[in-house]
């Protein structure tokens, strides 16, 4: 249970004190110590969003604490006026008392998946919308009405779902998106609005398909013809980090209705060889 350089502590409250130093001094290396070598498997991998929840949990901590205990050698953490449960609890070890990492591990990430799957079935929804709206003016000056190949438009050009918009003019159809994710800390235009070496957004990457397959209704074919999107469009969204991030991968296309599946650890190796939108029975419709 114990794990090697893992601090004890003589009381469950000693522990909380300890945590709660630790927390307000940002003080990674005694976090490290209170949580072991596990602690970094507490950590989701995108460095925006761990540091979301690192405020979050603080700000919890320090609005209030308390302990309640399950048994002899057992106590959960409560924080917050909402008495949010610590998924790590606190246990005896040796007459002494420490955070059991490894138990509060898979609730942690049961959590941390949940809250992340959902954000992706958001952004198809938003893709969905975004390409909608885009399709309706002829951005790039060409003639036609298309649908936007990429997520985020080369510079000075509107060839993509985003661009900054300078003051006054109109927002792009991922704008408003785009806006939300940088308030939360996505700074620089990451994550799905970047293409080129792009960072994870809440756990996920976001690709566009630009076909579809046989399963789908109408059967097989591109939706660029002559250069331009202009027969349908599609996305996948897909776990940076499978198990930990995320477990399913999401599908959309024009119709709008979002399918899942858990591909398993080799998603990101299978989405990489996806070019086009082609569920079959074994992707189910996303209950929403």
């Amino acid at each position: 249970m114990a794990e090697s350089s893992q601090k004890l502590f003589s009381s469950p409250e000693d522990a909380v004190k300890a945590l709660n130093e630790a927390v307000k001094a940002k003080d990674t290396a005694a976090l490290d110590q209170i949580f072991g070598p596990s602690g970094k498997d507490l950590r989701s991998g995108d460095e925006v969003q761990d540091a979301i929840e690192f405020v979050e949990f603080a700000n919890n901590l320090a609005e209030k604490s308390s302990l309640v205990k399950e048994n002899d050698s057992r106590v959960i953490l409560h924080i917050g006026n909402e008495n949010w449960p610590f998924p790590v609890p606190i246990v005896k070890y040796n007459d002494q008392w420490l955070f059991d990492t490894r138990a509060g591990k898979e609730e942690i990430m049961n959590r941390r998946i949940g809250e992340d799957e959902l954000t992706a079935i958001l952004v198809c929804h938003a893709y969905v919308k975004a390409q909608r709206e885009y399709v309706l003016k002829d951005w790039d000056g060409d003639g036609v009405l298309a649908y936007a190949q990429k997520l985020r438009s080369d510079k000075g050009k509107r060839n993509g779902l985003f661009w900054r918009a300078a003051q006054g003019e109109q927002m792009s159809p991922l704008g408003e998106l785009v806006a939300q994710a940088w308030h939360a800390g996505y700074k620089k235009s990451r994550a799905l609005f970047k293409e080129a070496e792009p960072s994870p957004f809440h756990g996920y990457y976001f690709k566009i398909l630009t076909g579809q397959g046989k399963n789908v209704p109408g059967g097989a074919y591109n939706y660029i013809i002559n250069g331009n999107m202009v027969a349908g469009f599609a996305l996948v969204a897909f776990p940076s980090n499978w198990n930990k991030s995320g477990v399913m991968t999401f599908v959309v296309n024009q119709q709008g209705k979002v399918y899942e599946k858990n591909l398993g650890p080799d998603t990101a190796k299978m989405v990489q060889k996806m070019k086009s939108y082609n569920p079959d029975k074994t992707w189910k419709p996303v209950k929403e």
